[in-house]
């Protein structure tokens, strides 16, 4: 029964003042204090509640499960080039066996290794499984006959706000589904338009 959700279960998702969250993956959420505290500095409007009260002497209210950003955050034009995006850009999977991994069993590999002259970049690193990262060492691609299965490449942001959308967290309220299409096709294949709602 939602009543009985301690408070931080109780995360608040952020949109921003378009309606789309903040960010996909990790998903824009704030605690159950950050939340109240937007509230009272009136930079966020409710849009959805828990059924969970918070008191003090002069309050009661409903804590609120969905907020939207009165000021509209202008989103990154490029994605920061760190370890979880890489692995988002992959999709945890190895890309030399393609199996998937979990994060603390996957590795970055230098296609180019550093030794050859390769750069830590994002056209240059994988992710890779220990197994294939160990068999394939400091050779070259040609040398080992290991290839990426996908050429690397600077995602765009919204690439992997769409792959995060396949990740979503263990806890998704369901005052959050109008906001976020984890699943759904936004591109019917009657309409043919590529429109997104």
């Amino acid at each position: 029964m939602e009543t009985m959700r301690t408070l931080e279960q109780c995360p608040a998702l952020v949109l921003n003042a378009d309606f789309r969250p903040l960010s996909y993956f990790p998903l824009s959420l704030w605690s159950w204090q950050e939340a109240v505290k937007a509230m009272f500095r009136d930079s966020v409007t409710v849009v959805s509640e828990y059924d969970r009260v918070v008191r003090s002497p002069s309050f009661e209210f409903k804590l609120p499960s969905v907020l939207v950003l009165k000021d509209y955050v202008p989103t990154a034009r490029k994605p920061a080039f760190t370890r979880f995006n890489v692995f988002l850009r992959d999709e945890w999977h190895c890309q030399y066996c393609g199996s998937k991994e979990k994060t603390s069993e996957l590795t970055f590999d230098h296609v180019i290794p550093k030794s050859r002259g390769g750069r830590t970049s994002w056209t240059n690193i994988v992710t890779a499984c220990r197994t294939c990262n160990t068999h394939k060492g400091h050779k070259l691609p040609r040398e080992c006959k290991m290839y990426p299965i996908e050429e690397p490449e600077q995602p765009t942001v919204y690439e992997l706000q769409d792959k995060g959308r396949k990740f979503p967290p263990n806890f998704l309220h369901k005052s959050w589904g109008d906001f976020l299409y984890w699943d759904s096709e936004l591109d019917s294949e009657e309409g043919g338009s590529g429109s997104v709602i």
